[in-house]
């Protein structure tokens, strides 16, 4: 079973757009939070990844993982196929 995968982000960031490619390639389906649309959803954001406050911020299944860095080091390592259920 693939795992939920929430993407905070805005249209302008370059990291987002990243993230959201490895995803992309990897067949991931993920749901777009639009912060820069969407402001409130900013705090949210925060609050959930435990005080950070950049974009994106990623979540598998519910919990942070972080943003395009992250998540890239995870690919690398081998880590993120099994994080998102593929």
């Amino acid at each position: 079973m693939t795992a939920r995968v929430e993407v905070y982000a805005t249209q302008s960031c370059p990291y987002c757009h990243t993230a959201r490619g490895l995803l992309a390639r990897k067949g991931v389906e993920y749901e777009l939070i639009d912060v820069g649309r969407d402001p409130s959803r900013r705090a949210e954001m925060t609050q959930r990844a435990m005080g950070r406050r950049t974009v994106p911020q990623i979540f598998i299944d519910g919990q942070p993982v972080g943003g395009s860095d992250d998540i890239h080091a995870l690919d690398r390592a081998g880590k993120l196929d099994a994080l998102l259920g593929l």
